[in-house]
């Protein structure tokens, strides 16, 4: 006895998986022109909830930490603990700061991360090399682009590529659910 495919008993109509994954798409694309509407409360935002989840995760160490066997295990989960609910606090009580100094941050890796993928570029010729030296030369620039912005960048550059994030992935989701309808109809027919 043959085993058909779950794919062939559905049709496109009836399998919710690719308008499901349109209706994802929806609604991150929504959420993205949300948050470009306006990428300094989104900064703002996003600093107090990543504190707020930094609060939770050090209170979390530092009370793992007295489940340690010896002192030296003890004294590194509190301190790691201690620093994710300094952090947490940080951002909490002064997400506009907090946010300045995570782009200053975010700037300079950027510019790090786009001279290792030039290198990288180099050794890896072969295998779409031109795309990694194209991607580290969009990083450094990214991050030149912030750091000739920066104070003023640190209120909106977390916003910003917040939003972008969520558009991009909402597109995504919408084209996997445009291949999902078009793979089903074919399968059922």
């Amino acid at each position: 006895m043959a085993v058909r495919p779950i794919l062939e008993t559905h049709s496109s109509s009836a399998d919710p998986s690719w308008w499901g994954a349109m209706l994802l798409g929806a609604v991150f694309i929504i959420a993205g022109l949300i948050v470009l509407g306006d990428v300094v409360a989104a900064t703002m935002i996003s600093a107090i909830l990543i504190g707020i989840v930094l609060l939770v995760a050090g209170a979390s160490e530092v009370f793992q930490s007295f489940s340690a066997p010896h002192w030296r295990g003890f004294l590194l989960r509190l301190l790691i603990g201690l620093l994710y609910a300094v952090g947490g606090l940080m951002l909490v009580t002064d997400p506009a700061g907090a946010s300045i100094a995570l782009t200053l941050v975010f700037a300079l890796a950027l510019i790090a991360s786009g001279a290792v993928r030039i290198v990288q570029a180099v050794e890896y010729w072969q295998w779409f090399g031109w795309l990694l030296l194209a991607s580290g030369i969009v990083g450094i620039l990214a991050g030149l682009v912030i750091l000739s912005k920066w104070p003023v960048s640190g209120l909106w550059v977390l916003g910003l590529v917040v939003g972008i994030d969520l558009l991009l992935h909402g597109f995504w989701w919408i084209t996997l659910g445009s291949q999902l309808r078009n793979d089903h109809g074919a399968i059922a027919a």
